[in-house]
C-alpha cells in the first residue's frame, strides 16, 4: 500500500511540476513555430503514456497486494490485450514521428528568395562568409586553409574575389529575410545552434550541410555548439545580431572581401611566433569570448589592447603589457576589467605558448615590430626566441623546396 501511495505522489508531482516549472522555452525569434509544435506533441504523447503507465502500476500494486492465502492465475497469452497494445502504441509512435517528417520536409526545402551565407566551424570558434555582388560563393578547399587564407578560398576562382569574410565570432543577419545557412567544419563534428531560432544543424568534416530559417525579431542572440567537440566545447560560442535590412547592408559593406584580404588590407602579416600565438588563441577558444573588431561577446574586446590602459573592478588602472596578459591568462580572477564578470577559467599554458600568445596580441593589437630578447620585463625567453627563429627558418626551407632550391 505504501508503494502505491509513493507512485501516486510521483504522478501528481510530475504533472504539477510541468505546470509550475519556471523553466520553459525561450521566446521564439524565427519562422519555425512548427518545430515547437512537434516538440509539444511529443511531450504530450509521452506525458499521457507516462501518467497512464504509472496509474496502471499504482492500481496493480494496490489490487494485487499480498493477501494471506492468495494465489496468482497463470495466463501466458492474451490476444485481445496484445492487439490493443499494438494499436495504441502504433498510434502514439505515428503521432510523434509524422509531424516531425512534415516539418523536416519544409526545413530542407529552401525558399527561392533566400539569401545565402556560410558558417565555418573549427575548434573552438565560428567564422562566416557571405557572397559578394555577384551573389555567388566562391569554391573552397580545406587544403588551402592557413593564416592568410582562413576559409580555404580557391585562388583561381573569380567568384570568390568579392566574397565577404567575417573571421570574428559575431555575425549580422537581416530581419524578415529567409537565409540559407551552409555549414562546413575543418576538424571535428560541430553543431550550429541558436535556441531562439529553434534551428540547428551538424557541421560535418568532409561534407557541406545546410538548413534555412527566417529571423523575425531584431536583437542579439547566442550561438552555441550543440555537439561535444573537444575540451574547449564549452567556450565555442558566438553571437548573431538581427538587424533591419538597412543596418545589415551597412554592416556588410564594412566587412572585408577576399580580394581586399589578398591585397593586404586585412589581416596583418604576422611573424612566425605570432602565427603560433594565434593558433594558441584558437585552440584554447579565446575567440569565443574576445573579439578583434571592438564588439563585446563575453569578455573585453582585444581591439587596441596592447599598451592600452584598463580600469579594473577595484578602481585601479593597468597598462596592458606582457606581464598583464600572462597574469590574466593564468590567474584571470586577480584583475578583472570593470564592467565584466570574473567568469574566465585559468589556463595553464607552457612558457613557449604563453610568449607566442603575447607576441600575437602585440602584433595584432599594438606595435608593428616583433618582440626581441631585450624588451625588459617582457623579454622573450631564449628558447622561445629560438623557436621563433626555427619556425622562420623552416618556412624559408619550405619555400626553397617548393622552388626546387
Amino acid at each position: 500500500m505504501a508503494l502505491a501511495i509513493v507512485l501516486l505522489i510521483v504522478i501528481i508531482g510530475s504533472v504539477a511540476f510541468n505546470w509550475l516549472s519556471p523553466w520553459w522555452f525561450t521566446d521564439i525569434a524565427s519562422n519555425w513555430g512548427n518545430i515547437d509544435t512537434t516538440v509539444f506533441i511529443t511531450f504530450w504523447v509521452c506525458g499521457i503514456v507516462f501518467v497512464a503507465v504509472c496509474l496502471f502500476m499504482t492500481y496493480c500494486v494496490w489490487k494485487f497486494r499480498h493477501k494471506e492465502g492468495g494465489r496468482a492465475d497463470y495466463e501466458p497469452e492474451n490476444s485481445r490485450l496484445e492487439w490493443w497494445l499494438t494499436v495504441v502504441t502504433t498510434i502514439g509512435v505515428v503521432a510523434m514521428l509524422a509531424p516531425g517528417l512534415v516539418v523536416w520536409d519544409d526545413y530542407v526545402n529552401v525558399p527561392p528568395d533566400a539569401q545565402e551565407f556560410e558558417v565555418l566551424a573549427k575548434q573552438w570558434t565560428w567564422a562566416f562568409r557571405f557572397p559578394g555582388e555577384d551573389g555567388k560563393l566562391g569554391t573552397v578547399d580545406t587544403t588551402n586553409i592557413g593564416m592568410d587564407n582562413p576559409f580555404g578560398m580557391n585562388m583561381d576562382d573569380p567568384n570568390g574575389a568579392d566574397d565577404v569574410l567575417v573571421p570574428a565570432s559575431k555575425v549580422h543577419l537581416p530581419k524578415d529575410q529567409p537565409v540559407k545557412v551552409w555549414l562546413r567544419s575543418i576538424d571535428v563534428l560541430h553543431d550550429f545552434f541558436v535556441p531562439e531560432f529553434r534551428a540547428k544543424m551538424d557541421a560535418v568534416p568532409g561534407m557541406v550541410t545546410y538548413f534555412w530559417f527566417e529571423p523575425t525579431k531584431v536583437g542579439e542572440y547566442e550561438i552555441l555548439c550543440a555537439e561535444l567537440c573537444g575540451v574547449g566545447h564549452f567556450s565555442m560560442r558566438g553571437r548573431v545580431q538581427i538587424d533591419t535590412q538597412e543596418d545589415f547592408d551597412a554592416w556588410l559593406d564594412a566587412q572585408p572581401t577576399w580580394a581586399e584580404m589578398q591585397a593586404g588590407i586585412t589581416p596583418k602579416s604576422y611573424s612566425a611566433m605570432a602565427m603560433r600565438g594565434r593558433d594558441v588563441a584558437e585552440t584554447n577558444g579565446c575567440f569565443a569570448c574576445h573579439t578583434l573588431d571592438g564588439s563585446v561577446v563575453v569578455g573585453p574586446t582585444w581591439q587596441g589592447l596592447w599598451g592600452s590602459t584598463r580600469t579594473m573592478t577595484d578602481g585601479s588602472e593597468v597598462v596592458v603589457d606582457g606581464a598583464y596578459i600572462d597574469e590574466s591568462v593564468r590567474n584571470p580572477a586577480v584583475k578583472v576589467v570593470e564592467g565584466f564578470a570574473p567568469v574566465m577559467i585559468p589556463y595553464d599554458l607552457s612558457e613557449e605558448d604563453m610568449q607566442a600568445l603575447i607576441e600575437y596580441l602585440r602584433e595584432e593589437t599594438g606595435a608593428e615590430e616583433p618582440m626581441s630578447a631585450d624588451r625588459g620585463e617582457d623579454a622573450v625567453p631564449a628558447d622561445a626566441v629560438a623557436l621563433n627563429e626555427a619556425a622562420a627558418s623552416n618556412q624559408g626551407l619550405a619555400v626553397l623546396n617548393a622552388q626546387g632550391g
